[in-house]
């Protein structure tokens, strides 16, 4: 089994949380900004690169550690342990209601995201493979629980 490091982000502004879709892949459900962590490269750096690159916002700042746990991804094909880091980002600029951006990874074209805020906590949709894990953790963070 392939072990890696990953982090997750919870970018909010307010109230509400970032989440996205991927338009080319519903499979992968709706999930929260995140990916994995460089050799030598701390989960804080990560975390905030991250979310830069896949949701094309400019305007975040690093907020607080949530907390970490690792997670099997055998019940999704992937024959992986990933062990998460979970981080609060603050989103400081006026981003819009819905965008799509699109994140290289090794192919030509992007993969294309689809983004949208959710309101906290009552409007939180299931989000796939424990990415909702430490959302209580940051609901609590904002005085939402």
């Amino acid at each position: 089994m392939i072990e890696k490091t990953k982090v997750l982000t919870y970018i909010t502004r307010g109230s509400r949380l970032l989440v996205f879709t991927h338009p080319t892949a519903p499979e992968a459900g709706i999930q929260v900004p995140g990916g994995t962590v460089e050799p030598d490269e701390l989960v804080e750096d990560a975390a905030l690169r991250e979310a830069i690159e896949e949701t094309g916002l400019a305007g975040l700042r690093l907020s607080a550690f949530l907390g970490q746990h690792s997670r099997d991804m055998s019940d999704f094909g992937i024959p992986e342990i990933h062990h998460r880091y979970y981080f609060h980002i603050w989103c400081d600029e006026d981003a819009p209601e819905y965008w799509q951006h699109g994140e290289y990874m090794s192919a030509d074209e992007p993969i294309p995201f689809d983004f949208y805020w959710v309101e906290m906590p009552d409007d939180l949709p299931d989000i796939i493979a424990d990415h909702s894990i430490y959302l209580p953790t940051l609901a609590a963070n904002l005085g939402l629980a």
